[in-house]
C-alpha cells in the first residue's frame, strides 16, 4: 500500500468515527425530544381531565386541583374548541383568539405539531384540545442543527490546520531536497566543465566534446530547476508557444521512434508571464509520464489553444488511462503506480503550475485502455 493510500485510509477512518459520533448525538437528541414530547402530551391529558371536571362541577365539587393544573401550565399553548367556538385557551395571545383568520392559521400550526385530543366532556358531547410544543421543546428541536454547525465548524478548522501543516511540511521537504540535489550536482558539474576544456586542447574528435557540452548544459538546466524550488521564481514575459515547442522538441529527439510525436499550436506568439526553466520542467514531467503510461510505444500529441484570458496546453497520450476516481489523487505527493517510483513527478508539476505560475492543471479526459489528456491552463498577457 502506497503512502497516499494509507493516508486516504486513515482519513476515511477519521471521517467514519466522526459520522458515528454525530449519529449518536443526533439519536440521543431525538430520544430526548420524544421523551419530552410524550411528557407534554401527558400534561395536556391532565389538562383535559381538569377541563372535564370544571365543566361538570357543581357546588360540591372541589375544583382547586383542576384550577392548579390550568394555572401551572405556563409554557404549552392550547385551545379547547367546540366546533368553531373557543371554549378556553391558555398561553395564546388575545389577538389570535379574537381574529378568526389568525385563529384558524394558529390551529393548523398546532395541529401540525401535535395530534389534537378529542374528549367527551358530557354524554354525547365532545370538545377538541389543540396544543403546540412548549418553548423548551422548540429549542430542543433546533439544538441538533446548532450542534451540527458547531461540529462542522470544528471539523473545518481541524481540516484547515491539518492541510496547512501538511503543506508546510511538504514545502520544507521540497525545498530541502531540491537545494541539496542542486548542491550535490553542482560539485561534479564544475569538475566536468574543467575536463571538457582539457579535452578541447587534446587532439580528439570535436564532436565528442560538443556532445559532452550538451549534456553539461542539460545538467546545468536541471541544477537551475532544483535551485528554484523553495524560493519564489522570477516570472518574465515569454512566448509560451515557443518555450513549449523548444522543451517538447528536445524530448522528441531523445526518445524512441516508437513514440509518434505531434505538435499543434497557433502560428502567432502567445505571450505570458512564465519561468522558462520551470515551464520546460513541467512539459518534461508530463511527456515522460505519458511515455511511461504507453510503455514507450504509442502516439503523443501536444496541442496549444487559447481563449480571451488563458492559454491551454493539452498533452494527449495513447496509454493505459486513469480511473476517474484517481483524477485528483494522482497529483498528491507519494502517489505512484510504479514499483520504484517516489510519486513526486505530478505533484511537483502541480506545484510549479499552480503555486509558481498561478495556473491550473487537471486531467481533462481519460479512458481506460485508450489514453489520457492532461491540460495546463496559464494566464496570458491580454493584448
Amino acid at each position: 500500500m502506497s503512502f497516499s493510500e494509507r493516508t486516504n485510509t486513515t482519513r476515511w477512518i477519521i471521517i467514519s468515527v466522526c459520522f458515528i459520533i454525530i449519529s449518536l448525538i443526533l439519536w440521543n437528541t431525538y430520544t430526548f425530544f420524544q421523551i419530552f414530547k410524550n411528557e407534554e402530551r401527558l400534561k395536556m391529558n391532565l389538562f383535559v381531565k381538569a377541563q372535564i371536571t370544571i365543566v361538570n362541577a357543581d357546588e360540591n365539587t372541589d375544583v382547586e386541583l383542576p384550577l392548579q393544573i390550568f394555572n401551572n401550565n405556563t409554557s404549552i399553548p392550547g385551545i379547547i374548541m367546540l366546533y368553531d367556538n373557543v371554549v378556553s385557551a391558555v398561553n395564546v395571545p388575545d389577538e389570535i383568539l379574537n381574529d378568526k383568520k389568525k385563529r384558524t392559521a394558529f390551529l393548523n400550526k398546532l395541529k401540525n405539531e401535535n395530534e389534537p385530543i378529542t374528549f367527551e366532556y358530557a354524554p354525547g358531547k365532545y370538545q377538541t384540545l389543540y396544543y403546540g410544543n412548549s418553548s423548551l421543546l422548540n429549542k430542543l428541536k433546533y439544538y441538533p442543527i446548532a450542534l451540527l454547525l458547531i461540529i462542522f465548524l470544528c471539523i473545518a478548522l481541524i481540516y484547515n490546520f491539518y492541510k496547512s501543516t501538511k503543506m508546510a511540511t511538504q514545502n520544507k521537504l521540497w525545498a530541502g531536497m531540491a537545494k541539496e540535489t542542486a548542491h550535490q550536482i553542482g560539485t561534479p558539474l564544475s569538475s566536468l566543465i574543467g575536463w571538457v576544456e582539457i579535452l578541447k586542447t587534446e587532439n580528439i574528435d570535436s564532436s565528442i566534446s560538443t556532445e559532452i557540452e550538451k549534456d553539461i548544459e542539460r545538467l546545468q538546466t536541471i541544477t537551475d530547476r532544483f535551485s528554484k524550488i523553495g524560493s519564489i521564481p522570477v516570472l518574465e514575459l515569454h512566448d509560451i508557444v515557443e518555450e513549449t515547442r523548444t522543451a517538447y522538441e528536445y524530448l522528441q529527439s531523445r526518445f524512441s521512434k516508437q513514440v509518434a510525436f505531434s505538435f499543434h499550436a497557433p502560428d502567432s506568439p502567445i505571450l505570458g508571464m512564465i519561468n522558462p526553466t520551470l515551464h520546460s520542467w513541467t512539459i518534461e514531467n508530463l511527456v515522460k509520464n505519458a511515455i511511461d503510461a504507453m510503455k514507450g510505444k504509442g502516439t503523443l500529441d501536444l496541442q496549444i489553444e487559447q481563449d480571451a484570458h488563458q492559454v491551454k496546453i493539452n498533452i494527449k497520450d495513447s496509454g493505459t488511462g486513469i480511473p476517474k476516481k484517481q483524477f485528483k489523487t494522482i497529483f498528491e505527493t507519494g502517489y505512484t503506480t510504479k514499483k520504484r517510483g517516489w510519486g513526486l513527478g505530478l505533484s511537483l508539476t502541480k506545484r510549479i503550475v499552480e503555486e509558481y505560475h498561478n495556473g491550473k492543471i487537471k486531467v481533462l479526459h481519460s479512458e481506460i485502455g485508450k489514453g489520457t489528456t492532461f491540460q495546463i491552463a496559464l494566464n496570458k498577457k491580454v493584448q
